[in-house]
């Protein structure tokens, strides 16, 4: 694989950044480099998909027959890298980056036609209604029911851990439709309006204060059997296809390239760097990165090709969650007596001096919101199917074992 960039590839980075210098507004870029999850603020993140889908960037990897870029895997990183480097805050995954494959792979001509328009628009924003309280990396034991009642699914359960049912209006829901010996069959995927009668949100707030998750209540909620992706009790399948899409549908190593560099930017300036022991850290982790990366250049153009991640995107979960979460600890300890709490108005050009004053580290963003970031990480290896469930998928697929 030849990994230097070609002309094309340049032209391309340098249109991205005449488009990123022009609509990517103060506002915006603060959103994307205050953040301290993986999401933005919402307000925000619909915002900057806004403009980007009035560039045809909203759904880079999409096919173009539905709406999408269809950049090729080189742009993708490309545009990804820049976007980091400019601070632009991340769309939600829900919308494009999972329910759209998911149609596209799955849906009826009739739904594309529906839902694919609208997901770009951000006229219908997602929610993923998949873990339940005992069902989370585990989910074939769900139980929300959905029972048929002449052309409706009538659905009655809740869902925990959904990120973003506060302020979304659909949601694509697990369902269980039948019971089997093997518990994966007897789910369906269903598309649930979250303004239906019958469903209640209740959140789930951080005790840093952020209000992003959820537990929803489904109480009798009746929903046409035309809301059924693929075909009833055949879900798991859709499930599956759509989980690869969403740990390794997209790459982590141009965002975690921007976040070494700033680090290692921080720990120049509060002479950190001079240690020979840290520096040693954030060597180990450059190569980490840098294998990622050509690992991601390669899954992706093999995924391109074939029209999903496969196993690839088991691989890519593992490696991006947890050199990510190494790069929080090193950010923590880069920050100094500044990774101490999360106190963004100690960190903030002009803040009170609340803790001691550190030469070259007053006023980065990156030190104030370390300690939070290192906290909201913790998640990474969670989320999506836990890690640990991802190396058993690879040992059964790939090993034989």
């Amino acid at each position: 694989m030849d990994l230097a960039w070609s002309d094309e590839d340049r032209r391309f980075a340098q249109e991205v950044r005449a488009f990123l210098d022009t609509e990517l507004t103060d506002e915006l870029r603060a959103a994307g480099q205050w953040m301290t999850s993986v999401y933005a603020d919402h307000e925000a993140g619909m915002e900057w998909q806004r403009r980007l889908h009035a560039r045809g960037w909203a759904a880079i990897n999409w096919p173009k027959a539905h709406g999408g870029a269809q950049l090729s895997v080189t742009q993708r990183f490309i545009f990804a890298r820049e976007c980091a480097l400019a601070g632009a805050p991340p769309l939600s995954p829900m919308g494009i980056a999972m329910c759209g494959p998911a149609l596209i792979g799955h849906g009826s001509a009739e739904q594309k036609a529906h839902y694919l328009p609208r997901i770009l628009t951000g006229e219908h924003f997602w929610c993923q209604g998949y873990s339940e309280p005992h069902a989370g990396s585990d989910l074939a034991p769900l139980k929300m029911k959905a029972v048929r009642d002449g052309d409706h699914l009538v659905c009655t359960g809740t869902k925990i851990w959904t990120t973003h049912a506060n302020v979304a209006n659909w949601i694509f829901c697990l369902v269980r439709t039948g019971q089997y010996d093997r518990p994966q069959l007897g789910i369906t995927f269903l598309l649930i309006p979250m303004d239906s009668p019958g469903v209640t949100v209740r959140p789930i707030v951080m005790t840093s204060g952020e209000h992003i998750q959820n537990q929803i209540f489904f109480d009798e909620v009746r929903v046409p059997l035309a809301n059924v992706v693929g075909e009833i009790d055949q879900g798991w399948t859709v499930a599956k296809y759509l989980l690869e899409f969403e740990r390794g549908g997209s790459a982590y190593a141009p965002g975690l390239q921007v976040r070494l560099a700033r680090i290692r930017e921080i720990a120049r300036k509060s002479g950190l760097l001079d240690d020979p022991l840290f520096a040693a850290q954030v060597a180990a982790a450059q190569v980490r990165v840098d294998v990622l990366e050509v690992y991601e250049l390669r899954a992706l153009t093999a995924a391109a090709r074939g029209g999903r991640p496969g196993l690839s995107g088991s691989v890519m979960k593992i490696l991006g969650t947890e050199l990510s979460q190494h790069l929080t600890e090193l950010a923590l300890e880069a920050a100094g007596p500044y990774g101490l709490a999360f106190q963004p108005e100690a960190g903030a050009a002009g803040g009170p001096n609340l803790i001691p004053h550190t030469p070259g580290l007053r006023g980065t963003r990156e030190a104030a919101i370390a300690p939070l970031k290192y906290l909201n990480d913790r998640a990474g290896s969670i989320y999506a199917g836990s890690n640990e469930i991802q190396r058993n998928i690879i040992a059964k697929a790939q090993l034989g074992l």
